[in-house]
């Protein structure tokens, strides 16, 4: 072999070394970079009725917390006086599905404090206010007065778990948010979220516990139309924020399939974002009527009993704390400010294409 074969052959073999020390610095990534085209998407994986919560419950429940519908029902009809099952059992189940503003027998009891997760959503701090734990002025969740000492909504309880169990096995209660018109994921002075419903199923991981990001979504624009909603906002240190948007209605299915959505107005985003996974609050004034039907369509007044949810009792605490969106009429407020605590993970969004969006006969 010559001195300049060899050379070159040298050359070769340090070019190839180095080619190769190049390649293996850089991971693989499968399906490419998360944001695409100025889009990324997101699916929802957990989401939590914001309670705020201390150990023992003992500084937002310190007397403790509210009956359900066993202990209630005993207080009423435990007297050992004789009633027919409409006096009594079906009288009860009629007031769950008819309930009323008026006064009851029961005491019920709100969460104290002055600590609660949630956004500002009116712009305004007042003495009903809340500071979140973060120390920001203003949060508004008159949501958590009603629910946070009734154990349904705790940590363990019942809806907690349940909620979270059915959004992830059931495709028609799939939450997926895309941003558009984004050159930046810590930056960016205006994007778009447009809220969908998907229809594919969510890739855990190997724990079953976590969730994989990089899978796809196909949106729902036939069945899933009128959970399309557009909100305006900025991402800010990595932090998305959007716009309050008037009306947004979001699928929220639960036990055996059942098909349920709950209503928000002046709906806002706040999430710390990053190219895997989103984190954070949704908040809004969630409607009340709406919110009630939601839970005596998803769950029967046995279920309520698990976690001590009086449903008339409930209701009644809504109508009266309700702080948003009074009627025009009456000029009662017909919605109560609230927040959910809310985990996502990426996802590639895949519109439908013309063809499915028509029918097959």
């Amino acid at each position: 072999m010559t001195f300049n074969a060899s050379l070159s052959l040298s050359i070769a073999s340090a070019l190839l070394a180095a080619s190769v020390t190049a390649v293996a610095a850089q991971p693989l990534q499968e399906g490419g970079a998360a944001l695409k085209d100025r889009k990324i998407g997101y699916v929802m994986t957990h989401k939590y009725w914001a309670v705020y919560e201390t150990e023992g419950a003992k500084t937002e429940c310190p007397q403790g917390f509210n009956d359900g519908p066993r202990e209630q029902f005993k207080k009423l009809y435990g007297d050992g006086k004789k009633r027919s099952i409409v006096e009594a059992q079906l009288k009860r189940e009629g007031e769950q599905w008819h309930p009323t503003t008026e006064p009851e027998s029961f005491k019920f009891l709100e969460a104290q404090g002055n600590t609660s997760y949630g956004l500002n959503l009116d712009g305004k701090v007042g003495l009903e206010d809340f500071l979140s734990p973060e120390g920001e002025k203003g949060i508004d969740n008159q949501l958590y007065r009603v629910i946070g000492c009734i154990g349904h909504y705790r940590t363990m309880g019942t809806i907690n778990h349940f909620e979270n169990l059915f959004m992830r096995s059931y495709d028609d209660a799939r939450i997926v948010i895309e941003l558009t018109e984004v050159d930046n994921l810590q930056h960016d002075d205006a994007v778009v979220v447009t809220t969908y419903r998907g229809s594919d199923g969510l890739l855990q991981d190997a724990t079953g516990e976590g969730f994989i990001p990089g899978g796809t979504q196909r949106i729902d624009l036939r069945w899933g139309k009128e959970y399309v909603s557009q909100l305006k906002g900025k991402i800010v240190d990595g932090v998305l924020v959007t716009d309050p948007a008037d009306r947004v209605m979001l699928p929220w299915g639960v036990t055996f399939g059942t098909s349920g959505y709950h209503v928000f107005r002046g709906f806002q985003l706040k999430l710390k974002l990053d190219p895997e996974a989103a984190e954070g609050l949704m908040a809004g004034y969630v409607d009340v009527k709406a919110f009630n039907h939601h839970l005596n369509t998803s769950w029967s007044t046995h279920h309520h009993s698990y976690g001590q949810l009086s449903s008339p009792s409930q209701y009644k605490a809504m109508m009266r704390l309700a702080d948003g969106y009074p009627d025009p009429k009456t000029g009662k407020n017909t919605a109560i400010s609230s927040a959910v605590r809310v985990k996502f993970t990426q996802v590639y969004v895949r519109q439908p294409e013309q063809r499915e969006l028509v029918s097959q006969k």
